[in-house]
Order: C-alpha cells, then sequence, then structure tokens
C-alpha cells in the first residue's frame, strides 16, 4: 500500500513532463474529462477529478479529488486516491489495484475490480501531514498569549497621597 501511494505520488510529479503523448494526461487544479468512444493512456491529476466516459489503458493517479469510471468502461491499469472517492458505474471495470487513503470506493452492484483493494476510509488522514505544523501554530499562539497578558498589567489603584 505504501509503495502503490508512494508510485502515484513520484507519477504525479514527474507525469507532467512525460506527459506528451497524445494519449497520455497530467492535469493541476483542473478537471479531466475522457470523452465516450476516446482512449486515454495514463492519467496523473492533482487538486482535480476526472471523468472517464471512455476507456484507459493505463493507470490513473489523483491528488484531492474523485475519479468516476461510466457503466461499461474500464481502466486497464491501476489507481490510486489520495483524498477523494472511486465511483465505478454498473459492469465497469479496474484491472488493476485500487489504492485509496482518505477516500471511499462507491462499486455498483455489477463493477469489478480484479486487482487487490486498499481503503483507508474517512478524512482524517489529510491532516496527518499537518500535524507538527498545527501543534507548532499552537505554541507560538499560547507564547504570544502569555507575552501579552502579563505585558500590559496596570496597578488596580494609585497608591494613596499624603496631605
Amino acid at each position: 500500500m505504501p509503495k502503490l501511494l508512494l508510485a502515484a505520488a513520484l507519477l504525479l510529479v514527474f507525469a507532467a513532463p512525460l506527459a506528451h503523448a497524445s494519449q497520455d494526461r497530467a492535469r493541476f487544479g483542473s478537471d479531466i474529462t475522457v470523452a465516450e468512444g476516446e482512449t486515454a493512456g495514463d492519467i496523473a491529476c492533482a487538486f482535480c477529478s476526472v471523468h472517464i466516459h471512455g476507456d484507459v489503458t493505463g493507470d490513473v493517479a489523483v491528488f484531492m479529488g474523485n475519479v468516476t469510471v461510466d457503466p461499461m468502461h474500464s481502466i486497464s491499469g491501476d489507481v490510486a486516491i489520495f483524498g477523494g472517492n472511486l465511483n465505478l458505474g454498473n459492469e465497469s471495470e479496474v484491472a488493476g489495484d485500487v489504492a485509496i487513503a482518505a477516500g471511499d470506493a462507491n462499486l455498483a452492484p455489477d463493477a469489478v475490480v480484479h486487482g487487490g483493494q486498499s481503503i483507508l476510509p474517512g478524512r482524517f488522514w489529510l491532516i496527518l501531514p499537518f500535524a507538527p505544523l498545527i501543534i507548532l501554530i499552537g505554541i507560538i499562539w499560547l507564547v504570544v498569549y502569555l507575552v501579552r497578558r502579563n505585558r500590559y498589567q496596570f496597578p488596580a489603584y494609585p497608591p494613596p497621597s499624603n496631605m
């Protein structure tokens, strides 16, 4: 599972320069659609979703987005998704493995995944990489709060004057 996610991450990093073949697609921030009757190779997408109305002959890697496969269409390779869902229509199939972290697989009754499935549901996986940063921000906020609280103390009453 970690090797598949690492491979998907590397695919996202290196796919944009290598996606010069007419069938491969890589995007950042805008959805990818494979039209009806069209065939695509490898697909890599970050912060976007993939809509498959045709067929995919390669792998699909998505970071923070969903993959939707229409009925009676297929993905010949593996599917790796971080922070999204896989939606397979009736009689659609994935020939390879499926790895999903921080998401879920919604399979129609007739949908088939021929390879293995590794699914870590729940969105809490999304905050794990940011946990050290959140803790650091909390410590900084606490220090600033304590310094400001002690810095601006005023005496309750002025000292009495002797007349």
